[in-house]
């Protein structure tokens, strides 16, 4: 009779592990997202930095959807700085706040991935525990 009980606390335990790795696996695609977004404004940036003032460009805003749009100045960017609040820099500026964000956004997953394989290893170690349990269950 204890064996049924260990087995179930192992039970409910494997259950905690699943549901914590699919949380952690949503935050990490949320983190892709994010960087993706990222590196999608950087492509735009650095191309705009190619551009001359007053020219016909392409803008993409998203979703596989253009505007055709005339740039008045292509060294300055409004860019968001957190908190709904947005200012003036240079593109070179906005660029390195971009690859800041991408790094840290980066070094977040890094984390994540190493919280999900700890949790992967300690729900397989359950698990074995568990199937060693069933197995003395069977034989005796």
């Amino acid at each position: 009779m204890a064996n049924n009980v260990e087995l179930s606390k192992y039970m409910v335990l494997i259950e905690q592990y699943k549901e914590q790795m699919n949380q952690l696996e949503i935050q990490y695609q949320y983190l892709q997202a994010a960087v993706n977004d990222y590196t999608r404004s950087k492509i735009t940036l650095e191309q705009l930095e190619k551009e001359e003032n007053g020219s016909n460009i392409l803008l993409p805003i998203g979703g596989s959807t253009y505007v055709d749009a005339n740039v008045k100045d292509t060294n300055k960017v409004l860019y968001d700085i957190g908190a709904g609040v947005v200012t003036e820099k240079s593109v070179d500026d906005a660029l390195k706040k971009i690859d800041e964000r991408i790094k840290d956004l980066q070094k977040t997953q890094e984390k994540l991935m190493k919280t999900i394989n700890q949790i992967q290893n300690e729900a397989a170690e359950v698990s074995a525990k568990a199937q060693k349990l069933l197995y003395k269950q069977q034989k005796g």
